[in-house]
């Protein structure tokens, strides 16, 4: 294929990718499905070229951005506080699924073990991709999606070790000692290396100043670990590092210490441009996967096999995959649990948690990568081509397509947005009066008071805007984006006519744009917020008295209010407010702090009354003054 030829292809492919990603958007059903009908379509059309999935192409050009991109969004905190789940799925799981589809694709196709094994590995990791864009889509429990997550990003690794061994089993005899040694020689070198890079990668970040060059070097990163772990070898052997946890440990290192390392703007262009390379790689190989169908049928026909029995084969193992991991969650998540002290500090979950993370094993293209890494010889090499992609298509659609039913019919609620946004308003505040402290006991009295009580009202404003979106009514803060938004595109239009006119100097002009471009893109990412807030939801269904501080433990029962038609003071004085609190102690109705008179803080301060609550309609929230939390 010459270079045009190439350039054509990967340009037809990208294209498609994306084009139908933005078509499926707007259908009930997540993308990566509708892209691999599409490319199983787009197989058998003589016009769209044939694209090799090679492993060179997946194991090293796409896998280790994929994986780094998730493992710098996947927190650390979440990640180590599931790592029990995580290593019971991503390695036990998968040496559980390699064993006992090893002993069957033997059984039914007449081959050595060994080479049943490696099927077994092939086909035993769910693919990260389509396991999250499913979940996130459906809405499924934020622990589900980050055992799916943390599972996904590890079991690569530990199948792409169990396929090499068996692969050199394969070849000749291989010991359980040997296997052993070249089991722990892949993860411990690979959690040893992505230790090693984080911390040079990291030292290195620190000192960069230039924006540009600080993600360049994030671009470089994933390639950076993968490669050097799969470079090093263990005592002459063939044992090696794995580059794929190395990558993984390497990003979420990286992605935790990121708010330390990087400034404001380093972290915003990183997010883009990873959050763009991560959309486009993940359409293409969901695309690509769909268009080996055509390939990957003729070379069966080539199989002393009958057409028949293949197709029962791949079917038998594809029920076996499924069955084994639904098999398997549900004693590894209540077994552990039988011991005290794991139960005391984990409860165990409803039984309809296990149920959905085992029916959330959808494959990928790991799955068809690694199936190509059988040397050509390997015996009945091409029907166990055919039996990766009937597991990996078949487990994308059959559990993709099925599990928003399978949550519907459960009753499985997501995350509630309400009380995220709670406890995002809680945080907020926290780090607004951890500003205002600082500004009364280190910035006063070195600028003017002027400058001062800008300061306060900008911090006091960002903290407020939260609490804001928790009302019914257009916010004071969102009235401010619509019109602000308004007046930057007037701004915006004046400036392109300036340009228009050619007086003055470009680059002058480009900068103002820049200024411009950046308040929009904050009022864009408000506005998005304001919109994922789902009003008709009643908070009290989400208020817990028992993990609640003690003011709010005790102010549980809501007291008469005493003026129930507003805010006491503002009905006085003839003013206005924005939302309404209720003390919890004498029934005092007050205004919010986004309201001019800011009357319910004031009757704590007067008072010492500690807990407020919402007066809004379908509210009840409420907020502890004195701990400053909310319940």
């Amino acid at each position: 294929m010459s270079l045009v030829d190439t350039a054509l292809t990967i340009v037809v492919a990208v294209s498609l990718a994306v084009a139908v990603s933005t078509l499926a958007g707007r259908l009930p059903v997540a993308s990566p499905l509708v892209l691999i009908v599409f490319g199983i379509a787009g197989s058998y059309v003589p016009f769209i070229p044939d694209v090799e999935l090679t492993p060179e192409i997946v194991l090293v050009g796409l896998l280790p951005p994929l994986l780094y991109a998730a493992a710098i969004r996947t927190p650390l905190v979440d990640f180590r506080a599931n790592r029990r789940p995580i290593a019971l799925l991503s390695i036990a799981l998968v040496i559980v699924t390699t064993t006992v589809i090893g002993f069957l694709a033997s059984a039914l196709l007449d081959v050595p073990l060994a080479v049943g094994f490696a099927l077994g590995a092939v086909v035993a990791p769910p693919d990260a991709v389509a396991a999250t864009a499913v979940a996130r889509r459906i809405g499924l429990p934020r622990r589900v999606v980050t055992i799916l997550e943390g599972e996904s990003l590890v079991n690569d690794a530990t199948a792409i070790v169990l396929l090499r061994t068996s692969i050199a089993a394969i070849a000749g005899s291989v010991s359980l000692f040997e296997i052993g040694v070249e089991f722990l020689v892949s993860a411990l070198g690979g959690v040893l290396i992505g230790v090693v890079v984080a911390f040079v990668v990291i030292q290195v970040r620190r000192r960069i100043t230039d924006d540009l060059t600080d993600v360049s070097l994030s671009l470089l990163t994933p390639w950076l670990a993968y490669v050097t772990a799969e470079e090093i070898h263990w005592a002459g052997t063939d044992a090696h590092a794995s580059g794929v946890l190395a990558v993984v440990v390497a990003g979420l290192l990286i992605g935790h210490t990121s708010p330390i390392i990087q400034s404001a703007t380093s972290r915003l262009f990183e997010r883009m441009n990873w959050a763009t390379i991560s959309f486009v790689l993940e359409n293409t190989t969901f695309l690509l996967i769909g268009l080996q169908v055509q390939s990957i049928v003729a070379d069966v026909g080539d199989s002393e096999l009958s057409a028949g029995r293949v197709a029962v084969v791949s079917l038998v193992i594809l029920a076996a995959v499924i069955g084994t991991r639904l098999v398997w969650v549900f004693p590894a998540t209540y077994l552990p649990r039988l011991i005290p002290a794991v139960r005391r500090a984990d409860p165990a979950p409803h039984w309809t948690v296990p149920l959905l993370i085992g029916w959330a094993g959808m494959r990928g293209v790991v799955t068809l990568a690694a199936v190509f890494l059988l040397p050509e010889d390997t015996p009945q090499r091409e029907v166990l081509v055919m039996i990766a992609f009937v597991v990996t298509v078949g487990t994308l659609l059959l559990q993709g397509l099925t599990l928003p039913l399978l949550v519907r019919v459960l009753g499985v609620q997501g995350p509630d947005r309400h009380e995220d946004h709670l406890t995002e308003a809680t945080v907020h505040q926290a780090a607004a009066n951890a500003g205002l402290r600082y500004l009364d006991e280190e910035i006063a009295g070195t600028v003017s008071d002027d400058v001062l009580e800008r300061l306060r009202t900008r911090a006091q404003d960002r903290a407020n805007a939260i609490w804001e979106r928790l009302g019914s009514a257009e916010t004071p803060a969102a009235q401010y984006s619509r019109a602000r938004a308004a007046t930057l595109a007037r701004e915006r239009q004046e400036l392109i006519r300036i340009r228009g006119e050619g007086t003055v100097d470009q680059s002058v002009l480009q900068r103002v744009l820049n200024a411009l471009d950046v308040e929009e893109s904050i009022l864009d990412r408000l506005a998005e917020d304001e919109s994922t807030v789902d009003r008709e939801v009643d908070l009290r269904s989400t208020y817990d008295p028992a993990g609640a501080c003690e003011h709010l433990r005790e102010a549980c029962e809501v007291p008469a209010p005493l003026t129930p038609t507003g805010c006491e003071e503002c009905l006085r004085d003839g003013a206005t407010w924005v939302h309404l609190r209720i003390c919890m102690q004498c029934g005092h109705v007050g205004c919010c702090d986004s309201s001019e008179g800011k009357h319910a803080t004031g009757h704590f301060e007067e008072t010492g009354h500690p807990v407020m609550r919402s007066f809004e309609p379908g509210e009840a929230w409420r907020w502890c003054f004195v701990d400053e939390e909310t319940g």
